[in-house]
Protein backbone atom coordinates (compact mmCIF):
# COMPACT_ATOMS: atom_id res chain seq x y z
CA UNK A 1 0.00 0.00 0.00
CA UNK A 2 2.48 2.75 1.30
CA UNK A 3 4.67 1.50 -2.28
CA UNK A 4 1.73 2.24 -4.50
CA UNK A 5 1.28 5.69 -2.73
CA UNK A 6 4.88 6.35 -3.07
CA UNK A 7 4.78 5.50 -6.70
CA UNK A 8 1.94 7.78 -7.40
CA UNK A 9 3.81 10.66 -5.93
CA UNK A 10 6.48 10.01 -8.01
CA UNK A 11 4.55 9.92 -11.06
CA UNK A 12 2.61 13.28 -10.10
CA UNK A 13 5.65 14.68 -9.54
CA UNK A 14 7.47 13.66 -12.86
CA UNK A 15 4.36 14.82 -14.51
CA UNK A 16 4.15 18.07 -12.50
CA UNK A 17 7.62 18.39 -13.71
CA UNK A 18 6.98 17.78 -17.26
CA UNK A 19 4.02 20.19 -17.45
CA UNK A 20 6.47 23.20 -15.93
CA UNK A 21 8.80 22.27 -18.35
CA UNK A 22 6.32 22.30 -21.76
CA UNK A 23 4.97 25.67 -19.88
CA UNK A 24 8.81 27.56 -20.20
CA UNK A 25 9.39 25.81 -23.52
CA UNK A 26 6.00 27.20 -24.79
CA UNK A 27 6.13 30.52 -24.16
CA UNK A 28 3.07 29.79 -21.43
CA UNK A 29 1.59 26.82 -23.41
CA UNK A 30 1.07 29.77 -26.02
CA UNK A 31 2.95 27.83 -28.66
CA UNK A 32 3.67 24.11 -29.12
CA UNK A 33 6.61 24.28 -31.47
CA UNK A 34 9.91 26.37 -31.73
CA UNK A 35 8.55 28.00 -34.55
CA UNK A 36 5.34 28.96 -33.25
CA UNK A 37 7.21 30.29 -30.20
CA UNK A 38 9.03 32.08 -32.58
CA UNK A 39 6.37 33.52 -34.28
CA UNK A 40 4.28 34.44 -30.98
CA UNK A 41 7.56 36.51 -29.64
CA UNK A 42 7.96 38.68 -32.80
CA UNK A 43 4.42 39.62 -33.00
CA UNK A 44 4.73 40.92 -29.29
CA UNK A 45 7.59 42.65 -29.61
CA UNK A 46 6.37 44.35 -33.35
CA UNK A 47 10.30 44.98 -34.60
CA UNK A 48 10.82 47.42 -37.19
CA UNK A 49 11.58 47.34 -40.50
CA UNK A 50 15.41 48.31 -40.17
CA UNK A 51 17.05 50.34 -42.79
CA UNK A 52 17.73 48.76 -45.66
CA UNK A 53 18.18 49.65 -49.36
CA UNK A 54 15.95 47.87 -51.77
CA UNK A 55 16.55 47.12 -55.69
CA UNK A 56 14.02 45.56 -57.08
CA UNK A 57 12.79 44.02 -60.52
CA UNK A 58 12.77 47.32 -62.32
CA UNK A 59 16.50 47.82 -61.13
CA UNK A 60 15.05 51.34 -58.70
CA UNK A 61 16.75 51.07 -55.59
CA UNK A 62 15.01 52.99 -52.16
CA UNK A 63 15.10 52.58 -48.31
CA UNK A 64 12.13 51.14 -47.34
CA UNK A 65 10.38 54.49 -45.74
CA UNK A 66 9.46 54.29 -49.77
CA UNK A 67 6.04 52.39 -48.48
CA UNK A 68 5.90 54.96 -45.69
CA UNK A 69 2.02 55.25 -44.63
CA UNK A 70 1.04 52.03 -46.19
CA UNK A 71 0.72 48.20 -45.45
CA UNK A 72 3.30 46.17 -46.59
CA UNK A 73 2.49 42.29 -47.09
CA UNK A 74 6.00 40.44 -46.96
CA UNK A 75 7.61 36.98 -47.82
CA UNK A 76 10.97 35.98 -48.11
CA UNK A 77 12.27 33.56 -51.23
CA UNK A 78 14.69 33.11 -52.95
CA UNK A 79 13.98 32.14 -57.29
CA UNK A 80 16.20 28.80 -57.54
CA UNK A 81 13.79 27.23 -55.02
CA UNK A 82 11.63 24.64 -56.90
CA UNK A 83 9.19 23.37 -53.93
CA UNK A 84 7.85 25.71 -50.74
CA UNK A 85 8.81 29.89 -52.44
CA UNK A 86 6.59 28.77 -55.43
CA UNK A 87 3.74 27.86 -53.32
CA UNK A 88 4.33 30.80 -51.24
CA UNK A 89 3.96 33.04 -54.09
CA UNK A 90 1.07 31.37 -54.99
CA UNK A 91 -0.43 31.70 -52.51
CA UNK A 92 0.15 35.21 -51.59
CA UNK A 93 -0.81 36.08 -55.40
CA UNK A 94 -4.47 34.41 -54.44
CA UNK A 95 -3.93 36.85 -51.01
CA UNK A 96 -3.44 39.70 -53.37
CA UNK A 97 -6.65 39.49 -55.53
CA UNK A 98 -8.56 38.68 -52.87
CA UNK A 99 -7.85 42.18 -51.43
CA UNK A 100 -10.48 44.89 -52.06
CA UNK A 101 -9.12 46.97 -55.06
CA UNK A 102 -9.33 50.39 -53.95
CA UNK A 103 -7.11 49.20 -51.25
CA UNK A 104 -3.85 48.00 -53.45
CA UNK A 105 -1.35 50.14 -54.02
CA UNK A 106 -3.38 52.91 -51.77
CA UNK A 107 -3.34 51.58 -48.43
CA UNK A 108 -1.32 48.51 -48.54
CA UNK A 109 1.80 47.46 -51.13
CA UNK A 110 2.97 43.75 -51.39
CA UNK A 111 6.60 42.96 -51.35
CA UNK A 112 8.82 39.80 -52.19
CA UNK A 113 12.24 40.09 -51.08
CA UNK A 114 14.82 37.51 -51.74
CA UNK A 115 17.55 36.31 -49.62
CA UNK A 116 19.86 35.23 -52.21
CA UNK A 117 21.12 38.21 -54.39
CA UNK A 118 23.73 37.32 -56.06
CA UNK A 119 22.04 35.46 -57.82
CA UNK A 120 18.67 37.02 -57.78
CA UNK A 121 19.47 40.19 -60.15
CA UNK A 122 16.94 42.24 -61.29
CA UNK A 123 16.66 40.57 -64.25
CA UNK A 124 16.04 37.41 -62.68
CA UNK A 125 13.39 38.98 -60.27
CA UNK A 126 11.50 40.76 -63.45
CA UNK A 127 11.23 37.52 -64.86
CA UNK A 128 10.32 35.58 -61.72
CA UNK A 129 7.50 38.56 -61.11
CA UNK A 130 5.79 37.39 -64.62
CA UNK A 131 5.51 33.77 -63.53
CA UNK A 132 3.10 35.05 -60.41
CA UNK A 133 1.90 38.38 -62.41
CA UNK A 134 2.96 40.39 -59.90
CA UNK A 135 2.87 43.93 -61.20
CA UNK A 136 6.24 45.20 -60.23
CA UNK A 137 4.53 48.19 -58.78
CA UNK A 138 1.85 47.28 -56.23
CA UNK A 139 3.35 43.91 -55.52
CA UNK A 140 7.13 44.34 -56.08
CA UNK A 141 9.79 41.66 -56.36
CA UNK A 142 13.46 43.02 -54.81
CA UNK A 143 16.78 41.92 -53.34
CA UNK A 144 18.93 43.68 -50.37
CA UNK A 145 22.53 43.85 -51.99
CA UNK A 146 23.84 45.04 -49.04
CA UNK A 147 24.62 41.46 -47.07
CA UNK A 148 24.55 42.98 -43.64
CA UNK A 149 21.54 44.72 -44.44
CA UNK A 150 20.15 41.65 -45.26
CA UNK A 151 21.20 39.60 -42.21
CA UNK A 152 19.88 42.35 -39.94
CA UNK A 153 16.17 42.37 -41.48
CA UNK A 154 16.46 38.24 -41.61
CA UNK A 155 17.25 38.32 -37.63
CA UNK A 156 14.97 41.02 -36.91
CA UNK A 157 11.55 39.42 -38.28
CA UNK A 158 13.05 35.94 -37.56
CA UNK A 159 13.61 34.73 -40.85
CA UNK A 160 15.83 31.64 -40.84
CA UNK A 161 17.88 30.93 -43.78
CA UNK A 162 20.64 28.16 -43.87
CA UNK A 163 22.80 27.54 -46.92
CA UNK A 164 22.50 23.91 -47.73
CA UNK A 165 25.84 23.69 -49.59
CA UNK A 166 24.77 23.20 -52.71
CA UNK A 167 23.48 26.58 -53.71
CA UNK A 168 19.92 26.18 -51.74
CA UNK A 169 18.35 27.03 -48.31
CA UNK A 170 16.25 25.60 -45.93
CA UNK A 171 14.22 28.11 -44.82
CA UNK A 172 10.61 29.05 -42.78
CA UNK A 173 8.30 30.57 -44.78
CA UNK A 174 4.80 32.81 -43.44
CA UNK A 175 3.29 35.51 -44.67
CA UNK A 176 4.71 38.72 -42.85
CA UNK A 177 2.38 42.05 -42.08
CA UNK A 178 3.96 45.56 -42.02
CA UNK A 179 2.26 48.96 -40.39
CA UNK A 180 1.88 51.75 -41.88
CA UNK A 181 5.51 52.73 -39.96
CA UNK A 182 7.06 49.77 -40.95
CA UNK A 183 6.19 47.50 -37.45
CA UNK A 184 5.92 43.99 -37.98
CA UNK A 185 1.99 43.49 -36.81
CA UNK A 186 1.35 39.84 -37.49
CA UNK A 187 3.21 36.53 -38.97
CA UNK A 188 0.37 34.23 -40.67
CA UNK A 189 0.54 30.88 -42.46
CA UNK A 190 1.31 31.22 -45.86
CA UNK A 191 -1.12 28.17 -46.37
CA UNK A 192 -4.31 29.65 -44.93
CA UNK A 193 -4.55 31.91 -47.76
CA UNK A 194 -8.39 33.14 -47.23
CA UNK A 195 -7.29 33.50 -43.12
CA UNK A 196 -4.57 35.86 -44.05
CA UNK A 197 -6.67 37.49 -47.01
CA UNK A 198 -9.77 38.52 -44.03
CA UNK A 199 -7.11 39.64 -41.58
CA UNK A 200 -5.63 42.09 -43.82
CA UNK A 201 -9.12 43.22 -45.22
CA UNK A 202 -10.85 43.66 -41.54
CA UNK A 203 -7.78 45.86 -40.66
CA UNK A 204 -8.07 48.00 -43.68
CA UNK A 205 -11.81 48.31 -43.62
CA UNK A 206 -11.67 49.32 -39.61
CA UNK A 207 -9.49 51.68 -40.36
CA UNK A 208 -11.77 53.02 -43.24
CA UNK A 209 -14.62 52.95 -40.99
CA UNK A 210 -16.26 49.79 -42.85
Amino acid sequence: MIKNKHNAVAIIVVLLFGVALFYVGTDGFQAYTAESARTAKLIDEKPSFPEVTLEDSQERMYPFSEFEGKYVMLTFIYTSCTDVCLQLEVNLAEVYDQIPEKYIGEDIVFLSVSFDPTRDTPEVLDKYRSYFESDGETWRMARIPDQQELDSLLDDFGVIVIPDGEGNFVHNSAFYLADREGKLIDVMDYTKIDEAAQKVTSILDAEAGE
